[in-house]
Parts: C-alpha cells; sequence; structure tokens
C-alpha cells in the first residue's frame, strides 16, 4: 500500500475560479493552519478540462495550478449523477451550465442547466425515478509530480421547482436523503457536514494530515 504524503501548514492554490466552491473548500481547510488561495486570485489560467472521469479533470487541474503557482494545489471536480439519465450530467455537469452572459462573453447559467436535466426527467414521465447523487474527486498535486485523488459522494433525490438562495449550482433542485430541505435551503454548516466535497475531504484530512 502506498503510503499517502503529509500536508504541511501553510499555503495551498485551490485550483478553481469558481467562488462557490472556492468558499466552501476554504471553510473546509480553516482548521489544519491551511493558507489557501484561489488559481483565480493568483491569475492562473484555467486548463481545458478534456478528462472523461472526475479524477482525470482534478488531476488536470491540480497539476496546472501545482505547476503555474511552484506550490502544492488542491483542486475538486465534481457533479451530479442522475440515475434515470445513466449517470448524466456527470462529468459535463458544469458544460449543461455553459451559456453566453450578458456581455455576450462565456458564462453559466445554472438555472438553465437546471431546467435541462428537469426538461430530460419530464421526457421520460412523471413515473421516473429522480434519485441522483453528486460526486466529488479531489485531487492534490506537488510541484515534483506527486498526486493524490479521494472521492466522496452524497445521495439524494431531485426536485421541482428550484428551491432555496443558500447554495451554488444545481443545489437548489437537491434533496438530500433524509431532509425536505435542498442543499440550497440548508444552512450552510449543515451542508458542509455532509456533502460530497466534505465527503471526500474527510478522506483527504485521514490521508494527508497528521
Amino acid at each position: 500500500m502506498t503510503e499517502h504524503r503529509k500536508l504541511q501548514p501553510g499555503k495551498l492554490v485551490i485550483a478553481s475560479h469558481n467562488q462557490g466552491k472556492v468558499r466552501e473548500i476554504r471553510a473546509l481547510l480553516a482548521p489544519f493552519g491551511i493558507e489557501p488561495v484561489s488559481a483565480g486570485e493568483l491569475g492562473l489560467p484555467e486548463p481545458e478540462e478534456t478528462g472523461t472521469t472526475f479524477a482525470e479533470n482534478a488531476l488536470l487541474k491540480a497539476r496546472a495550478s501545482a505547476e503555474g503557482a511552484n506550490c502544492v494545489a488542491l483542486a475538486d471536480d465534481s457533479g451530479l449523477c442522475v440515475k434515470a439519465m445513466n449517470g448524466a450530467p456527470g462529468v459535463y455537469t458544469a458544460d449543461w451550465a455553459e451559456a453566453a452572459n450578458y456581455e455576450g462573453g462565456p458564462g453559466r447559467d445554472w438555472y438553465m442547466a437546471m431546467g435541462k436535466v428537469e426538461g430530460k426527467l419530464s421526457e421520460l414521465g412523471p413515473e421516473t425515478d429522480r434519485s441522483a447523487y453528486f460526486v466529488c474527486t479531489l485531487a492534490l498535486a506537488w510541484p515534483d509530480g506527486h498526486s493524490e485523488v479521494f472521492e466522496g459522494s452524497v445521495q439524494g433525490h431531485l426536485v421541482w421547482p428550484p428551491r432555496g438562495k443558500l447554495g451554488f449550482g444545481y443545489d437548489p433542485v437537491f434533496r438530500p436523503i433524509g431532509f425536505e430541505q435542498t442543499f440550497a435551503e440548508l444552512d450552510p454548516q449543515q451542508k458542509h457536514d455532509m456533502s460530497h466535497r466534505a465527503n471526500a475531504f474527510e478522506k483527504l484530512v485521514k490521508s494527508c494530515f497528521d
């Protein structure tokens, strides 16, 4: 069994330009003496996500930031997998939200993305299984090429119409098992405690922190 490399207190790059994701990862890192700085704050470019799995895309992003900043980097690739849609949108979760913004440039419209998912489920009929799960794969990369990967998930059901203003991405339509509220209606700390990201992060902590 390969021994995991330990993370030392100090600077770590969060390889993301998604502020909602950066906020969640900062909150999870807070107790460990880590000083997170995002790739966006450092002006690092976003690499093209050409992988076909969550792990491949997370590693692409982590390695690009580790090389660009010459510092340990943590990347997250996460997505929504819908059972009745054979796991879609999956690794293409963010792509489903791609749209031109009001200035004509690229942007993401998550309400459009949620509408696409709902449209496909509606086509399958009212009795369709609406179970879904979020997956999060965390990749840590060091400038010398070493990397570690951790995966977590959380099961739930999709609701319509979207509810809540506290989350981001597909949170307003995802109701975790055992709860009546969507991720976007739950207090952020409650979501942190049970989310796919928290689940993956728990595995990272056990392996990479003393």
